[in-house]
């Protein structure tokens, strides 16, 4: 890119110090200002259009004279009457209609004042404007009105807007405008809803509140309003150990039993970003050491769920549908890249509050993700804001940051049922669900079908392939009742099904397991949603490979129950070969086969399946259509089409025990996926069965058991159920991993069958140890570690 402007004319406004962009003169009877309220007032407006961009260069003049286009139309459109203010959009009984009123007013409002969009200064945009304002304050949005429907309208999604919109035209709007509209907010978002952290006022809507709360007090001149803010942030910031919230092992939660990192924890850390930036260098500056945990979270919570610039599904919740919505006029797609950008643009946003350390690591990394998308390019991007494509743009064009590469290893999610597992080349993520937390979450009409995510979903792409996998129409077009590495009664359900805001929690304790950091053991006792389903499911996250097991599937719905091998996307016209056992199957729409297991599979583009268990799988090629519309209300009605490769175990109609074993070779050749199955001895299972699931690969000096009853399986015995993770190392050391992921064990004994001669180091909770011919291990009362792993390292005899 050329034409950047510079790094200091940006980091003064993301850093809250100098006055970035100037405003008009005040007009006679503006709203007054004090010094200090001022200045962090044009602090504001800085965070909001994002610096001086160069408006002359792209890809900012295409979007800037798109910007001006946009509100030239909502100009032209505006229809003031009771109930709206544009026809499209009337809010008598919708406030979702009233709040899209106000962000289309932001939106000519950035129009307005930034330059180069044709509008700037535009004498008939202003006054559309402060048309749009009093009309909205008049008909809707003032002290004494009666709040109705969706509580967020009112208390976060119109009051930011209006905030913003009384910063960006603060020179165009009377003392009286401002303070009546002031006083609209104080009715709706009294200072009460910060009085306690619970119900709605929790994890990220707290940060929205608090966000509200600042901008009003600077808005108004009332330091007791910001002073609030600020100390109504403190109780985002400590670890929680149940509902929302960050916990130690960087689970992000919102709605009680919800994973939501990708959306509601974006929302989170970008808000905290532009408040620290906000308040930094004032008397209210966030001092609270609380914060760090903030920080910390960017590669602790953050940081694995990024992958060459998109963020994993598996932590956005409802949002997977909001593909394209109707409401938006410019008709782009929201995917996991678009949610990835926004993030990246949050890490830099936070950058400049961090430590000097920790703002060049996150901004190598940055620009590492934003490198590698090749997919969905960030600065192409036009979901994003001009605000956040200016910061990702000046990272990019910033010569002494270098790029880092995509972190590595396996990171266990306990408090939230996730995990993921990046290899050089890789990357894979896994969504489980218990009575911690929910299947899916469905609400306000989204998400309608997104049923079995939480039955054992394993996503997964490559650094050069599969990154539009989840991003191409693939949540309105893919069978939900075969979602990539789920068990499912194929009985039919109904929309929204089990309920709204996380409704839909099995009745199960058992999901997680173990890691080293780099392989893992991870389980999960099914239950099925809506179904009789119940099934035991384990993953071996390897160097090459993710072993996946099932055992006591069983089922009375008198419907068929499946589990998916894989379902992979091939966009709108795919045609990836799909090879079994080396003979190269037909490519026509509509073919299907089964085929005897053990054996081998390969699909051109994506990678290899090795299948060692009993019984035969199948295979279908077919294309599936679908609209946004039939898994979110406010969706697109547009037709979609989308081709698709299909690989499933068929258990049958009330199956009574079945299982399957399985690999999946991310990337792998056939030539791979042919010797892997080849090679006798490679892979042994240890058990697969209802008391135990596991294997050793003595090549790895890796054994791994997850063990649903007391029992043994190879060279582990367990007094109770866990999950264990042995690591043999060339040193001659060993590390043992210990969990318990159903959270209720008091006690327990484990039994390595194995010569040790020493242990190195051990967790507090282990109580009792004795080595020699064998290795037992006592621990004591594991409920207080949440799931996590206990290590212990010991030196082999």
């Amino acid at each position: 890119m050329t034409d950047v402007w510079s790094r200091r004319a940006f980091l003064s406004a993301a850093g809250g110090g100098a006055l970035l962009l100037g405003a008009a003169p005040a007009r006679a009877g503006a709203a007054p200002t004090d010094g200090v309220h001022d200045a962090m007032r044009a602090v504001w407006r800085g965070l909001l259009l994002g610096g001086d961009v160069p408006a002359a260069a792209e890809p900012f003049r295409s979007r800037l004279a798109d910007l001006g286009a946009l509100a030239g139309g909502w100009r032209s459109a505006m229809a003031p009457a009771a109930g709206s203010l544009w026809p499209d959009l009337g809010y008598g009984g919708d406030p979702e209609m009233m709040m899209q009123s106000y962000y289309r007013l932001r939106t000519m409002a950035e129009a307005y004042v930034r330059p180069g969009t044709g509008v700037t200064g535009d004498a008939g945009l202003r006054t559309a404007l402060l048309t749009g304002l009093d009309h909205l304050h008049a008909d809707v949005y003032h002290a004494g009105q009666v709040r109705y429907g969706n509580w967020y309208c009112w208390q976060i999604g119109a009051p930011q807007a209006l905030l913003d919109l009384c910063v960006l035209l603060h020179a165009e709007l009377p003392a009286a405008r401002s303070a009546a509209f002031c006083a609209a907010v104080d009715h709706f978002v009294p200072d009460s809803v910060v009085g306690s952290y619970t119900g709605t006022s929790t994890g990220a809507n707290r940060v929205d509140l608090c966000r509200v709360l600042a901008l009003r007090g600077v808005v108004g001149g009332d330091s007791a309003k910001i002073a609030l803010a600020r100390d109504a942030l403190a109780p985002v910031f400590p670890y929680v150990s149940a509902g929302d919230g960050l916990y130690r092992d960087g689970s992000f939660v919102q709605h009680t039993w919800v994973p939501y990192t990708g959306t509601y924890g974006a929302v989170l850390l970008g808000g905290l970003g532009m408040l620290f930036a906000l308040l930094k260098g004032t008397a209210w500056e966030v001092t609270d050491p609380g914060a760090q945990i903030v920080f910390d979270a960017v590669e602790r919570a953050w940081a694995p769920f990024l992958f060459n610039g998109l963020i994993m599904d598996s932590v956005s919740g409802r949002a997977v549908s909001r593909g394209l919505m109707v409401a938006d006029p410019r008709q782009v797609q929201q995917d996991d890249h678009a949610r990835g950008h926004a993030v990246l643009a949050s890490i830099l946003l936070l950058a400049e509050g961090a430590s000097p350390a920790e703002r060049a690591r996150w901004r190598g990394l940055v620009k590492g993700w934003m490198a590698r998308d090749y997919y969905s390019r960030p600065l192409a991007d036009t979901t994003l804001a001009l605000s956040s494509l200016a910061r990702l743009a000046e990272v990019d064009a910033d010569a002494s940051v270098a790029a880092l590469p995509e972190p590595v290893g396996h990171r266990l999610f306990a408090s939230m049922d996730r995990a993921t597992h990046r290899r050089p080349g890789w990357a894979a993520s896994l969504s489980m669900a218990s009575k911690r937390i929910a299947h899916y979450e469905t609400g306000n009409g989204e998400n309608l079908r997104g049923w079995h995510t939480g039955s054992g979903m394993l996503s997964w792409c490559g650094a050069s392939y599969g990154n539009g996998q989840y991003s191409d129409a693939f949540w309105p077009t893919v069978d939900p009742y075969r979602l990539p590495g789920t068990t499912v009664s194929r009985k039919v359900l109904a929309d929204g099904a089990g309920g709204d805001w996380g409704a839909s929690r099995p009745d199960a304790a058992w999901a997680g397991g173990t890691t080293d950091g780099e392989f893992a053991s991870l389980g999960q006792q099914l239950r099925g949603l809506g179904s009789t389903l119940t099934a035991r499911k384990s993953w071996f996250f390897l160097a090459d490979t993710i072993v996946c097991m099932g055992s006591g599937i069983r089922c009375s719905d008198g419907a068929t129950v499946e589990t998916v091998v894989d379902n992979r996307n091939l966009g709108a016209t795919g045609t990836h070969a799909l090879t079994v056992g080396g003979t190269v199957q037909p490519a026509a729409l509509g073919w299907s086969a089964a085929f005897p297991s053990p054996g081998w599979a390969h699909l051109a583009g994506f990678g290899g399946y090795v299948m060692s268990g009993a019984g035969s799988f199948k295979a279908l090629r077919e294309a599936r259509a679908g609209r946004w519309s039939e898994i979110n209300r406010g969706g697109s009605t547009t037709a979609l089409t989308r081709r698709y490769l299909t690989l499933w175990y068929d258990h049958g109609v009330d199956p009574a025990g079945a299982g399957y074993v399985h690999q999946v070779l991310p990337g792998a050749t056939a030539a791979r996926t042919a010797a892997r199955a080849a090679t006798a001895g490679w892979l042994v299972v240890l058990a697969n069965s209802e008391t135990a699931q596991g294997v050793s690969v003595p090549s790895l000096g890796f054994t791994g058991v997850n063990f649903w009853q007391p029992g043994s399986a190879g060279p582990l015995e367990a007094g109770a159920p866990c999950s264990v993770t042995v690591r043999e190392g060339p040193d001659g050391t060993a590390s043992v991993c210990v969990a318990d992921p159903s959270r209720a064990l008091t006690s327990l004994t484990l039994v390595w069958h194995r010569p040790v001669a020493a242990v190195l180091s051990r967790p507090p909770s282990l109580v009792s140890e004795a080595t020699g011919g064998q290795l037992r291990l006592g621990f004591g009362d594991l409920t207080a570690a949440a799931g996590a792993g206990q290590r212990v390292v010991v030196r082999l005899r």
